[in-house]
């Protein structure tokens, strides 16, 4: 089955890939690897700000964790790669939290899911779950990616 069809098996429409917001690329391709920019979490157009443990709570950062998956697909899609996935090698989720938050890897679970998801056996993946102060755009997750491509 096709990921766009297994997309649509799930009910997951992917939104628009999001622009660069400074100076790079939102995806570079070497070899047979895609490095995916962090990507920040939009949900019904809007971006998800704010911190874990001040006003964001868990199940909300697993949503941005989720639409921050969803432009990583988007972004991957926009370059003609999502039918040449072969693996989800590594993902890097960032989390603007409190510092007595601690469920970092909870909230980058979202991310984690939506792969699994999509993509089965070959969306399991290697990854971390940092808590940081802040995030660009005071985005409440970012997250980036490693993808190995088909030849």
């Amino acid at each position: 089955m096709s990921i766009e069809a297994k997309l649509a098996e799930l009910g997951i429409a992917l939104p628009a890939a999001a622009a660069p917001v400074a100076s790079y690329q939102p995806l570079v391709v070497s070899g047979q690897t895609a490095y995916v920019s962090g990507q920040l979490p939009f949900v019904d157009g809007q971006l998800v700000t704010g911190k874990l443990g001040d006003g964001v709570g868990l199940e909300q950062g697993q949503q941005a964790a989720r639409a921050s998956g969803l432009m990583i697909l988007a972004q991957l899609k926009a370059a003609g790669l999502l039918e040449r996935v072969e693996r989800v090698v590594k993902l890097g989720g960032f989390v603007a939290s409190v510092p007595a938050f601690t469920d970092q890897p909870k909230v980058v679970n979202g991310c984690s899911d939506l792969m699994a998801e999509v993509f089965g056996e070959a969306g399991k993946h290697a990854r971390s779950a940092v808590g940081v102060p802040v995030l660009p755009l005071d985005a409440a997750v970012e997250v980036d990616a490693i993808i190995a491509l088909k030849a």
